[in-house]
């Protein structure tokens, strides 16, 4: 399988790439735990089929420690007992925050629920990171990118 547009090669692409990557430093950067933030982006990227990212974030959280267990019940984290109250927060906010359309906007008990667990600048790494990781979803999902060859840290 081919992209249908290589992103790494077309100026203006890349230029937009930069300036999204930039902006996930900012949310790496920040007190949200990493193994959250990997999570999430597991989790959006389930519910927008995205492969490429699917691949990349799997093996980055595994090269992090993250464990295969936890990685295999991303998809099922409700009925998994694997995850910490404030991961099942965040994962039910990222879901949420994928699916807007469907269900009609970030109901007001999964936001408390998420600001039970995390902080104000927390709360929006958070928000910037679910916004951030439909965007590469999409991207990626928009060119048909291909996956199965990344490997952990490439663009670290």
């Amino acid at each position: 399988m081919e992209a249908r547009l290589n992103v790494f090669a077309n100026t203006t692409a890349m230029k937009f790439m930069k300036y999204i990557n930039s902006s996930g430093k900012v949310v790496s950067d920040s007190t949200l735990p990493a193994a959250t933030q990997e999570l999430v982006k597991i989790r959006a990227s389930q519910i927008n089929g995205c492969g490429f990212c699917l691949d990349m974030h799997t093996k980055d959280a595994a090269h992090a420690g993250e464990t295969s267990l936890r990685l295999n019940l991303v998809a099922a984290w409700r009925e998994a007992k694997v995850f910490t109250e404030a991961e099942r927060a965040a994962l039910e906010l990222a879901e949420a925050g994928t699916r807007i359309a469907d269900a009609g906007g970030v109901g007001d008990e999964v936001w408390a629920n998420a600001a039970k667990h995390y902080d104000e600048e927390q709360l929006a790494a958070l928000v910037a990171l679910i916004a951030l990781i439909n965007a590469y979803n999409r991207l990626n999902v928009l060119v048909q990118q291909p996956a199965g060859d990344y490997q952990p840290g490439q663009w670290a």
